[in-house]
C-alpha cells in the first residue's frame, strides 16, 4: 500500500479546485474523520473531542449512517460538522462517472451537508467539477496530513509522530472513526488532542 504522509505542492497544483488546507489566521489545525459512523469508534472520538473541546469534520458512508443513524445525529448535535464519504466507500478512478455520482446522490439523501472527500483520495477532475455543479454544490476536501491509522504496518506511536512532525496551522488531518484504525487512533488521537491544546491550539470544523 503506497501513499504520503504529508501531501506534495503538486498534487495542490494538479487538482486546484479541491480544499487541501485551509489558510492560516491563528494556531488552528481540522481533525476529519473518515469512513463512520462507526457503533464502537465513534463515540471513543467524540468523547476524546468533548474532552478537549475540540470540534472535527466527519466524512461519513452512507450506508453506515443509514445503519447507525443514532451515532450520526450524536455527531451532529455535539457541534461538529458532517461530510458525504459516498454510499459504499466507492473509487472515482474505477467506477463510471455516472456510477460515482449516483453513489454520491445516494449518500446526500441522508447526509446534509456542502462537503465531499473521496475514497482513498481517488476521484477525477471530471468527477470533481460535477460535484461542484447544479445537483451537488459540494466542494471537495481532501488534506494534507495523514496519519497512517488504516495501516497495519504503521505503529500507533509512529502515527502519532506522523501528525505532530507534519501538522502546522491550516493542516487538515486524516483519522479514520473505523475497526480497522482503531488501535492507532485510539493512542494517537488523546495525546494529539493535549498535546495541542497545551500549545494553544483550537480545533475548528471545516469552513
Amino acid at each position: 500500500m503506497f501513499y504520503l504522509v504529508k501531501t506534495p505542492w503538486i498534487f495542490r497544483k494538479l487538482y486546484p479546485d479541491c480544499l487541501w488546507n485551509v489558510k492560516a489566521t491563528d494556531n488552528t489545525l481540522y481533525l476529519t474523520f473518515d469512513d463512520g459512523p462507526n457503533p464502537q469508534v465513534t463515540p471513543f472520538v467524540l468523547d476524546q473531542l468533548s474532552k478537549y473541546n475540540a470540534k472535527a469534520t466527519f466524512f461519513c458512508i452512507g450506508k453506515n449512517v443509514k445503519e447507525h443513524f443514532d451515532v450520526y445525529r450524536k455527531i451532529i448535535s455535539e457541534g461538529h460538522k458532517v461530510g458525504n464519504h459516498t454510499y459504499n466507500h466507492i473509487n472515482g478512478w474505477k467506477t463510471s462517472d455516472k456510477k460515482y455520482l449516483e453513489e454520491v446522490r445516494l449518500a446526500a439523501k441522508i447526509i446534509d451537508t456542502n462537503i465531499f472527500r473521496p475514497p482513498y483520495g481517488r476521484i477525477t477532475k471530471f468527477q470533481i467539477k460535477a460535484l461542484q455543479g447544479e445537483g451537488f454544490q459540494l466542494k471537495t476536501v481532501m488534506w494534507d496530513v495523514l496519519s497512517g491509522d488504516f495501516d497495519k504496518k504503521v505503529s500507533k506511536q509512529n502515527c502519532y509522530q506522523i501528525v505532530v512532525k507534519n501538522a502546522k496551522p491550516g493542516s487538515i488531518i486524516v483519522f479514520h472513526d473505523s475497526l480497522k484504525a482503531f488501535t492507532s487512533l485510539e493512542y494517537a488521537l488523546p495525546r494529539i488532542l493535549r498535546l495541542y491544546q497545551e500549545k494553544n491550539y483550537q480545533f475548528k470544523i471545516i469552513p
